[in-house]
C-alpha cells in the first residue's frame, strides 16, 4: 500500500488530519459491510460477538504489531489496551444509555424513540431474546475472567513469555467456544452463508489494509515527536483513543437504531482482542511493564464489568443513573492514568 502514502504526499496532504480520516474512513467502510452482513447469514449477538470485535479491535492489533517494529515502548501496548477497555465499558456504553437507553427486552423502544409499544406475547421470540441475553452475560463474565488473569499473572509487576502463553491460550479456547456457538445456532435456525456474506468479508480486507496505512503512518508520526501531549510519551493514550473511535460511532449508529444487543456485544467483544489477545501476543516476543495505573484500571474495569452484569441479568437493560456512574468511573481513569 505505499502508493497510497506516496499520493498523499504528491498531492501535498501529508497530515495527521488526513491519515486520521483515513482511518476514520476505513472504519465506516467496515461498519457499512458488517450491517450487511445481518442480511446474509449472520444474526445480531454473532455479529457483535465473532466478526464485529475482531473488525474494531483491528486497529490494536497492528499497534501490537508496530510496536514489536520498535515504534514504542512495551509499556505503551499495555496503556492502549487499558485505554481501549475502560472506554468501551465506561464512556461508550455509557453515552448511547443516556441518549436513547440501551434495552434488550424486544420490543421496548419504538423506531421514533416514544414509549413502548405493547405486542402480542411470541413465544420464539422470546426464547430467541433470553438466549441471547444469557450469551452477553456469559461474554461479560469472559471479560471480568480475562482481566483477573491479567491482575494475577502481572502481580510481578511484568508480563513475560509464559504469561503470554496463558492470554494467548485462553483467548483461543474462548474463540473456539464462540465459534461452535455460531454453528450450532445456524443449523438450529437452518440458516447459511450467502455468498454476499463472502464478499463483504473480502471489502472487510481492503478497510483492514487502509487501517494499517492509516495507523503506521500515525503511529510512526507520534514516535518522532518529543514534546507536548502529542508526541511519543503518551502514544499509548493517544492510540487507544483513535482506536476506540470506529466503537463509538458503532455505539452511537446500533444505538440509535435500537439495537442494544448489538451495542452491548460489539463493545464487551472489542475488549477481548485487546485483553487477552493484543497483550498476550505482545508478550509472547517481548516483556511488557506494567503502567502506574494498572491496578486502579482492572478495579475500574471489573467494577464496570460487575455492573453490566447486574443490570442485565437483573433489569435488561442498562439504566441512566448507570450511565452517570459509568461516565464518573471513566473521569477518574484518565485523572489517575494522565496525572499519576
Amino acid at each position: 500500500m505505499n502508493f497510497l502514502v506516496e499520493f498523499i504526499d504528491a498531492v501535498g496532504l501529508t497530515h495527521p488530519l488526513t491519515y486520521s480520516a483515513l482511518f476514520l474512513g476505513a472504519s465506516m467502510l467496515m461498519i457499512w459491510r458488517l450491517n450487511a452482513m445481518l442480511e446474509h447469514g449472520l444474526e445480531g449477538t454473532a455479529l457483535g460477538t465473532l466478526v464485529m470485535p475482531y473488525c474494531s479491535g483491528l486497529g490494536n492489533l497492528i499497534f501490537v504489531f508496530l510496536l514489536l517494529q520498535g515504534h514504542g515502548k512495551p509499556q505503551e501496548i499495555m496503556t492502549n489496551c487499558l485505554v481501549n477497555n475502560t472506554t468501551n465499558l465506561t464512556l461508550i456504553l455509557a453515552l448511547p444509555a443516556l441518549i436513547w437507553g440501551l434495552n434488550l427486552a424486544p420490543g421496548s423502544a419504538s423506531k421514533d424513540g416514544g414509549k413502548a409499544k405493547k405486542s402480542k406475547k411470541n413465544p420464539k421470540a422470546e426464547t430467541e431474546q433470553h438466549l441471547s441475553r444469557l450469551s452477553l452475560l456469559l461474554t461479560m463474565a469472559a471479560v471480568a475472567f480475562f482481566t483477573g488473569a491479567v491482575w494475577a499473572l502481572g502481580q510481578d509487576g511484568v508480563l513475560d513469555f509464559n504469561d503470554g502463553l496463558v492470554l494467548v491460550g485462553l483467548f483461543l479456547f474462548w474463540q473456539c467456544f464462540q465459534v461452535f456457538d455460531v454453528l450450532k445456532h445456524n443449523v438450529r435456525q437452518r440458516r447459511s452463508f450467502s455468498v454476499l456474506f463472502y464478499a463483504d468479508l473480502a471489502i472487510l480486507l481492503v478497510g483492514a489494509a487502509l487501517l494499517y496505512v492509516s495507523l503506521d503512518w500515525l503511529v510512526e508520526w507520534l514516535a518522532a515527536q518529543k514534546t507536548g501531549f502529542l508526541s511519543a510519551k503518551n502514544i499509548g493514550w493517544l492510540s487507544g483513543w483513535l482506536m476506540v473511535l470506529p466503537n463509538a460511532i458503532l455505539a452511537i449508529y446500533y444505538g440509535a437504531k435500537r439495537r442494544a444487543d448489538i451495542v452491548y456485544t460489539s463493545q464487551i467483544g472489542d475488549g477481548h482482542i485487546c485483553i487477552p489477545l493484543c497483550v498476550g501476543l505482545f508478550a509472547l516476543f517481548k516483556p511488557i511493564p506494567l503502567p502506574s495505573f494498572f491496578e486502579t484500571s482492572i478495579l475500574i474495569l471489573l467494577g464496570a464489568t460487575a455492573l453490566h452484569f447486574l443490570v442485565v441479568a437483573t433489569t435488561g437493560r442498562l439504566p441512566r443513573w448507570a450511565g452517570w456512574l459509568l461516565m464518573v468511573a471513566y473521569g477518574w481513569f484518565v485523572y489517575a492514568g494522565l496525572a499519576g
